[in-house]
């Protein structure tokens, strides 16, 4: 579904202040709301232990037509769980080091400005989210939503061990660093099942629950995926190997369409997945500790997104 919004009567930014362009990015929304005979925007910085939830709220209820989320990953994915049930559009404003979900959407990353213009003006397009209910070590339950993944293993010991010095230093090269640390760690059993389908057992590295396909640096994990299509994808990756491991690398970065039994992709609305022993876990890039379990469910079309007029189709 995609729209031609009506210009926004009153703009929130839900702002990371910590981010290297936080300060450009807030003089650009002000300057395009000026621009466009809008009032100046409502300012509402995340904090270390929120990172955009109760802002979100408050932005909410103050009544305003459009949220922009303005950090990375974790401050959109903040954001969006928040407006889940809620009609207010969000624009993106991309300042993190993954910025996946502006990536998957095709935001310049390279020109904040034209980031403002979309979020404020661009086109509206219906995006899927997923719930993502973990179990951890201890027993008890947390919920979350995500926009880009959700799982558990290698991915999770990534984006927990990736040292924050380093991004700023390389920006995304930063993750390669970690992933070399963690490659050769020990798989873990996990079975899953898709819908309500039978069990599925396997020794793995990486459980991931995906929404969209495409990674940081471009790279495509999920050729399939698509973040409007009601469906969820479940990856399954399983290398043991120095050859196994190049295998599945030379399938994501040269797009090698040929199968690997090391990298496997299901498709359903909803998927179950549970590991013998605690196992990192992550969301959107944003660590959830250790995890015996998860469960993750498709939610359609809950979200309305500023894009380009290229991604309205």
């Amino acid at each position: 579904m995609t729209a031609s919004p009506v210009a926004p009567r009153r703009v929130a930014v839900v702002l990371n202040p910590i981010k290297a362009d936080a300060d450009v990015a807030r003089d650009a929304v002000i300057i395009g709301c000026r621009r466009g005979g809008l009032p100046d925007p409502i300012f509402l910085e995340t904090a270390e232990n929120d990172p955009g939830y109760s802002m979100t709220h408050r932005a909410l209820e103050q009544d305003v037509d459009l949220i922009i989320a303005a950090g990375g990953d974790g401050t959109v994915r903040a954001v969006a769980e928040a407006l889940i049930g809620h009609d207010t559009p969000l624009g993106l404003i991309p300042l993190g080091t993954g910025n996946i979900l502006a990536r998957n959407l095709g935001a310049d990353l390279g020109d904040p400005h034209r980031n403002v213009d979309i979020a404020l003006f661009g086109s509206e397009r219906a995006i899927d989210m997923a719930t993502f209910r973990v179990e951890l070590h201890d027993g008890t339950t947390v919920d979350h939503a995500f926009c880009v993944m959700g799982g558990a293993g290698f991915d999770a010991q990534i984006m927990t061990d990736t040292k924050d010095e380093l991004k700023k230093l390389v920006g995304w090269a930063a993750y390669g660093e970690a992933g070399v640390r963690h490659i050769f760690a020990t798989p873990r059993w996990a079975r899953f099942r898709i819908d309500d389908g039978g069990w599925q057992s396997r020794r793995v590295r990486s459980v991931m629950a995906a929404n969209c396909g495409i990674l940081t640096a471009g790279l495509i994990l999920v050729p399939q995926a698509k973040i409007n299509d009601g469906v969820l994808d479940l990856v399954v990756m399983s290398p043991r190997s120095t050859l196994e491991w190049a295998l599945m690398a030379a399938k994501v970065v040269f797009r090698q369409r040929r199968d690997l039994p090391v990298i496997e992709f299901f498709a359903g609305r909803k998927v179950r997945v549970e590991f013998h022993e605690p196992i990192e876990s992550q969301v959107d890039g944003d660590g959830m500790g250790l995890i015996t379990g998860f469960e993750s469910e498709i939610l359609p079309g809950v979200l309305s997104v500023r894009v380009p007029p290229s991604q309205a189709d």
